[in-house]
């Protein structure tokens, strides 16, 4: 029989929440990601929900959803998480076609995305000497 022992299993460091089918394209989602990674959650979230950007209220629940794993799975504290990696990638394109004039058909394209976010806890700081 082959068993395997809880305690041989080493501690995650990163969590994961990944939303796929989210109905924009990766042009538009690519300058959101890239402004939240590095950051702690809560100013991540803060910054996402001032945003002026319709798909920004997605990727808040994306993070919200990593938070809630990194809390209920792994039992992190919260005030030290931070984004540590976010990206999308490209899914299916739905095409439609519009009439246009003198009988053809103009294609529009409506593309779908997926994004993970990746979180970890922060280390904590040691300052070296007076200036830091």
């Amino acid at each position: 029989m082959n068993k395997t022992k809880k305690k041989n299993r080493k501690k995650v460091d990163t969590v994961k929440s990944i939303n796929n089918n989210i109905r924009s394209s990766v042009r538009k989602l690519n300058p959101i990601l890239q402004a939240i990674v590095g950051k702690k959650v809560d100013v991540a979230i803060r910054d996402l929900q001032f945003s002026a950007k319709r798909i920004t209220k997605d990727i808040r629940k994306t993070i919200s959803s990593a938070i809630a794993n990194a809390e209920n799975n792994f039992q992190y504290d919260i005030d030290n998480l931070i984004v540590k990696e976010a990206y999308c990638g490209k899914k299916v394109i739905m095409k439609r076609f519009r009439p246009r004039a003198k009988g053809r058909a103009a294609p529009i394209l409506k593309p779908y995305s997926s994004v993970t976010i990746i979180l970890s806890e922060a280390k904590k700081m040691e300052s070296h000497g007076t200036k830091s």
